[in-house]
């Protein structure tokens, strides 16, 4: 049974910093697509951060430059370092794995591709 538990959310000010945690079980890596998500009340599902199939990395134009995703394989984590943050980055943050393969940008903005999500965490940012 594949489980993705996310952690590190919270309440920051704006220009804080955050770094999410998702510790994944019972899912094997291989290249598959996996990616970080995040959706604010009454909004869609918005991909941010994903790793594709050669280990490249895409992410939404409006985090480029202050995220950053990452995956430490021997402790089956993923990671989204968040800098610089910004009211417009509040929403409940969800780690995502998939069992497709493509390119980072595929892989970010193929949300209906993804089989397994963890429960989400918050992130709150106060001006």
């Amino acid at each position: 049974q594949v489980q993705l538990v996310e952690s590190g959310g919270g309440s920051v000010q704006t220009g804080g910093s955050l770094r999410l945690s998702c510790a994944v079980s019972g899912y094997t890596r291989n290249s598959f697509c996996v990616g970080w998500f995040r959706q604010a009340p009454g909004q869609e599902r918005e991909g941010v951060a994903a790793i594709g199939a050669a280990g490249n990395t895409d992410y939404l134009d409006s985090v480029k430059g202050r995220f950053t995703i990452s995956e430490d394989r021997a402790k089956n984590t993923l990671y989204l370092q968040m800098n610089t943050l910004q009211p417009e980055d509040t929403s409940m943050y969800y780690c995502a794995a998939s069992t497709v393969i493509g390119g980072s940008r595929w892989c970010r903005l193929a949300r209906d591709k993804y089989s397994y999500w963890g429960q989400g965490t918050q992130v709150t940012v106060s001006s």
